[in-house]
């Protein structure tokens, strides 16, 4: 790997191998039970807890120029595929757009946070769905963390998984309520505390004075960006809105939502 004008290069030595583990837990919380009542979502668990990788296959992460702190890039589908089979054997990336209402919610992106002499530090961000019998299963995202060895051109610690939250996880099933003459797309959200892929320790970079770095939540504000226009908006409080109001002469719009702007679990 190379530093060339505050840009460097990325690259890995595919000869390598990466153990990559698997973990889905038992769903804890849906609200309307349907980790109780449906067979698919109750059986939910990593198709393979361990499985054996080329690092071939995570050069798909990495962009294919240089790049500067801070920037972002398109990851490669195929094999981010290969990783989430690993936990279902019918995982997509496409998303099922017409239902989520917006096409932006697709995608694959990656940022630079930091770099040293001895380490990169790379964060990504991917929204994918599994079709389970009768259904699907859309987690909020997948939040990723990929860290290299520069002079080795090894991966050090991988980590993709669903972020906890009150709810991080949407479910549509296709089944035959009492009273239903025929089956219906009823949907519900719920919360899975495991849901990850994950090779590696990042206790590595404990003590490493990066070259450049930027904080954990500005590279997650960066990638967000790259999926949701709404969040290029600024914000305010509706208390902070009431006060700038009258000053500006400007009306006050008050949006109500019943789930994020940020994820696909609502």
């Amino acid at each position: 790997m190379k530093t060339i004008k505050n840009k460097i290069t990325l690259n890995l030595d595919e000869d390598a191998e990466v153990v990559v583990q698997g973990c889905i837990a038992p769903i804890e919380h849906t609200a309307g039970n349907f980790h109780k009542k449906w067979d698919a979502l109750a059986n939910l668990r990593a198709a393979e807890p361990e499985k054996q990788y080329s690092a071939a296959v995570f050069r798909d992460f990495l962009p294919t120029e240089a790049v500067s702190m801070g920037e972002c890039w398109e990851i490669k589908q195929a094999g981010v595929q290969k990783l989430l089979e690993q936990l279902h054997p019918n995982a997509s990336l496409e998303m099922r757009a017409e239902m989520h209402g917006l096409e932006e919610c697709k995608g694959l992106r990656a940022c630079l946070r930091a770099y040293s002499d001895q380490f990169v530090d790379i964060v990504f961000r991917i929204h994918a769905e599994f079709a389970l019998t009768d259904g699907w299963f859309t987690p909020s995202q997948f939040a990723g963390h990929l860290i290299i060895d520069r002079a080795q051109e090894t991966i050090v610690f991988f980590q993709m998984h669903v972020p906890p939250g009150t709810l991080n996880f949407d479910v549509n099933w296709e089944t035959t309520l009492e009273g239903w003459d025929a089956p219906r797309w009823i949907t519900d959200c719920g919360y899975c505390s495991q849901m990850e892929l994950r090779a590696g320790t990042q206790d590595v970079l404990q003590g490493t004075e990066f070259t450049k770095i930027i904080t954990q939540e500005e590279a997650k504000r960066l990638l967000i960006q790259q999926f949701y226009k709404s969040q290029r908006i600024n914000w305010v409080s509706l208390e902070e809105a009431l006060e700038m109001a009258p000053a500006q002469q400007k009306p006050v719009h008050v949006i109500s939502l019943d789930g994020p702007l940020t994820d696909e679990a609502c």
